[in-house]
């Protein structure tokens, strides 16, 4: 059965997801804040930063958030991370969230250490709300769009959102995998933008393969010691949304946040790095938030501190580097 979307966001995953709702034959209208970029997209269907892929003409695209939750059977989210609190204020200023709403951004709150889905629930008034879904794991918006082969991960507190999520965005290449750890989905995918801007210093410092390797297999250490904190099931870490997307986010040259650690190292300050990316880098904003969970619970996350200390603390990357090599070493535990 066909359904009309609110999708808020149009960045560049936004912009590919909601192509792969109106290519399934969905009615799909797209809220961003910005009114050059929804008049550019309105016209001409084609992202600045995609400019290979025009989406459906059937899309279209708004500032007004009044039109586009109108009548809207499920609303979608792919804003920032510090942007879900906000934009859902706004969205509850219309009255309440009454169709399942599916988050595909990534990250953890500073300060509270809420989810995204826990966020939205909050504003809800609920702990759990059987409207809320979550859309994660390896995928870049420049390959979906290309239609190479992709598989996700997809999780609700419902089992009934989890089956809608298969059913608006499954296609031949764009394969989804229902998981019921829904915290556990949206912790790896957090996480792992932090370890990728490691990832992007050491290869910017010229460390090679070895050093990259080791930063992963410990990076996906430090994030399945803190994911007790959130009560995440540490085998979900094992699958897409953990060692998935932590590979494909540490490898790929679409990824915003290896560029970003590779910048630095290459001497660029954090902001002109980030400027030169010219869109949300989310490991900047979760490399706070893991950190202050860390602390909280007492929990040691050295890959985390060391890029904190280098993004907010000016700390020397090839210092930052050689701190993590002079840690004490301990039996590898798994």
């Amino acid at each position: 059965m066909k359904k009309k979307v609110c999708y808020l966001g149009a960045g560049t995953w936004g912009f590919a997801l909601a192509s792969v709702l109106a290519q399934n034959g969905h009615a799909v209208t797209v809220w961003t804040r910005d009114p050059e970029l929804a008049e550019e997209l309105e016209r001409t269907h084609i992202h600045p930063k995609l400019s290979e892929f025009t989406a459906p003409s059937s899309i279209r695209f708004t500032t007004d958030m009044a039109e586009a939750l109108r009548g809207a059977e499920a609303i979608v989210e792919s804003v920032t991370s510090a942007g879900i609190r906000p934009v859902f204020q706004e969205v509850l200023e219309f009255g309440p969230i009454e169709c399942p709403v599916i988050l595909t951004s990534k990250g953890i709150e500073q300060r509270t250490g809420l989810l995204l889905p826990e966020i939205v629930c909050e504003l809800m008034g609920v702990e759990e709300s059987p409207l809320v879904g979550v859309l994660t794991g390896p995928s870049h918006a420049e390959e979906v769009t290309h239609n190479f082969p992709t598989s996700v991960v997809c999780s609700a507190y419902d089992p009934g959102v989890t089956q809608l999520i298969l059913e608006l965005f499954t296609t031949p290449t764009f394969r989804i995998y229902p998981n019921s750890d829904i915290r556990g989905v949206c912790f790896g995918g957090a996480m792992k933008n932090i370890i990728a801007i490691a990832c992007g210093i050491s290869d910017g410092l010229g460390c090679g393969d070895n050093t990259k390797a080791a930063l992963m297999t410990r990076g996906l250490h430090e994030i399945r010691k803190l994911s007790v904190v959130k009560h995440c099931r540490p085998e979900t870490l094992n699958g897409l949304s953990g060692m998935g997307d932590l590979c494909v986010t540490c490898m790929s040259v679409h990824s915003r946040n290896y560029k970003l650690g590779r910048l630095i190292a290459e001497g660029f300050s954090p902001e002109g790095a980030r400027q030169k990316i010219g869109m949300a880098v989310e490991g900047i904003y979760t490399c706070v938030s893991a950190r202050e969970l860390g602390r909280k619970f007492g929990i040691p996350v050295p890959i985390t501190e060391a890029t904190y200390a280098v993004i907010f603390d000016e700390f020397d990357p090839r210092e930052a580097v050689k701190a993590l090599l002079q840690r004490a070493i301990k039996e590898e535990h798994l």
